[in-house]
């Protein structure tokens, strides 16, 4: 090349043509070798305009080589521990807030658990506008003093709110009330209209006004609630539409048709059924062949035993979702008993043997049958001696151990077995049939082995935790 002026041109062109596409290098910077732990706030108020979304792309900004993702709720859900970056971002696509409280302490602490050994950070991505359990402050400090870093990163900005934030249900002369306390987080009072209907779909049948000072709470009560689902709605247009509505659940206990069967004329657990209202009870010397029109079958054989051929067909009435409660006697002794009611039984009989200087009972496991049972006042005198079998649950026992009361599921039905025998006079087994709990305790059960429980049972607060006492199918409400 001798043209100077060719080469002038070439530079030229080149320079022109890295001006027009925009100059740039690209360069993979390595992501952080620490374990970091991400806590995402899961509460409701996240659902407030675009704070979750907001959280998450913060999050997405923290991820390092190796990371756990706690969602904070009321209970802290681990959902990643020790995952890469593309594994992180995997879950960030995937979660979504909840409707109840965050427990951020606790979210904290599972985190310091998380990195008690190698160190690394945390960080708590949150509204920071409500939190239940200890001060997420305090458990900050707690985990700096042990090495670790810990960022608070807050999104979102105040939102105007009314919301139901408290409710509780209760039962006086068999009637249902609902009180229901609605907070008002703006800074002025506001008229709350509320609507009340039935089902979940909360078609309204009636309403009324509800004045709520600015900052402060107001509380309504509605009465003699019906059977079924309640709906309560506030009339609102606020910045969260998910305390705006509150679900209230009554259970009916009308329809029970319940067979007793006994040898023995006089038993206190025959006349405390006999009393319960909305109850049909029907009395027989021995087991029908068909059991498909009962909801409860109990057996209270006090020397005849249970036949064989009704052996049979009780076994099949608890397997195809029918509930047997057996109450101790001499009947069940392992000498009078079939070989096959034996085996249905949740406790295995030995014999029956008497206490000379009585013995005590004591609750093993909290239920709602048993709260209102005075356990420190029963003395038992004469029991059926029993253990316990692999799969079953005692509620009450002896102090020495004998189970008293216990279940456990038979297919799609439970078999409950009552220790506590309620026979009469000089030969009276223990004084439970004499306490005043005693019909309370009947009631409880039969709520209980029909599928009702406790009142209390049927109304949680959002984010509860509880348990069950067999397989049940639950139903939950679709968001809008």
């Amino acid at each position: 090349m001798r043209d100077p002026l060719f080469l002038i041109q070439l530079l030229m062109l080149i320079l022109l043509s890295i001006g027009a596409a925009g100059y740039y290098y690209t360069s993979e910077e390595p992501l952080s070798g620490e374990h970091t732990v991400l806590i995402l706030d899961t509460s409701a108020s996240m659902q407030v305009d675009s704070r979750f979304e907001d959280a998450v792309g913060i999050a997405s900004g923290y991820v390092s080589k190796k990371n756990s993702i706690i969602l904070a709720s009321s209970t802290p859900q681990l959902v990643l521990e020790g995952g890469s970056a593309s594994a992180a971002g995997e879950i960030f696509d995937k979660v979504r807030p909840g409707a109840g409280v965050a427990d951020l302490s606790a979210a904290i602490t599972t985190g310091m658990r998380l990195l008690s050994n190698e160190g690394g950070r945390i960080i708590v991505i949150s509204d920071f506008t409500n939190w239940e359990g200890d001060d997420p402050v305090a458990s900050k400090n707690l985990a700096e003093s042990y090495g670790l870093e810990v960022n608070f990163v807050k999104v979102g900005k105040p939102a105007e709110n009314i919301g139901i934030i408290n409710g509780w249900v209760e039962a006086v002369d068999g009637e249902y009330s609902y009180t229901g306390v609605v907070k008002n987080y703006r800074s002025e009072s506001q008229n709350v209209q509320i609507e009340t209907g039935r089902g979940t779909s909360g078609n309204a049948s009636k309403s009324f006004t509800l004045n709520v000072p600015a900052g402060g709470t107001n509380q309504f009560t509605l009465a003699n609630l019906g059977p079924g689902v309640t709906t309560v709605s506030l009339n609102v247009n606020d910045d969260l539409a998910v305390d705006n509505k509150a679900y209230i659940s009554i259970p009916d206990t009308s329809g029970q048709h319940i067979l007793y069967v006994t040898d023995n004329g006089k038993l206190p657990s025959k006349t405390a059924l006999s009393l319960l209202p909305n109850i049909d009870l029907e009395i027989r010397k021995s087991v029908p062949s068909s059991l498909d029109n009962y909801t409860l079958v109990v057996l209270a054989q006090k020397e005849n035993p249970i036949a064989n051929g009704s052996v049979s067909s009780i076994e099949s009435y608890v397997r195809n979702g029918g509930n047997a409660v057996f109450i101790a006697s001499e009947a069940l002794s392992p000498e009078k008993t079939e070989v096959d009611l034996v085996k249905l039984l949740p406790v295995k009989p030995i014999g029956v043997e008497e206490a000379e200087n009585g013995l005590e009972v004591k609750e093993t496991l909290k239920n709602s049958i048993t709260e209102d049972m005075k356990s420190e006042e029963i003395s038992v005198r004469k029991y059926m001696n029993a253990t316990e079998r692999t799969g079953s649950t005692t509620l009450v026992a002896t102090e020495n151990g004998i189970p008293v009361l216990s279940y456990w599921q038979s297919g799609r039905g439970t078999i409950f077995y009552m220790g506590l025998n309620d026979e009469l006079g000089e030969g009276a087994w223990n004084n439970f049939h004499n306490l005043p709990e005693y019909p309370v305790f009947w009631i409880k059960l039969v709520e209980w082995l029909g599928g009702i429980g406790d009142i209390s049972e049927y109304n949680l607060e959002t984010g509860t935790l509880t348990s069950l006492s067999k397989t049940e199918e639950i139903r939950t409400l679709q968001r809008p």
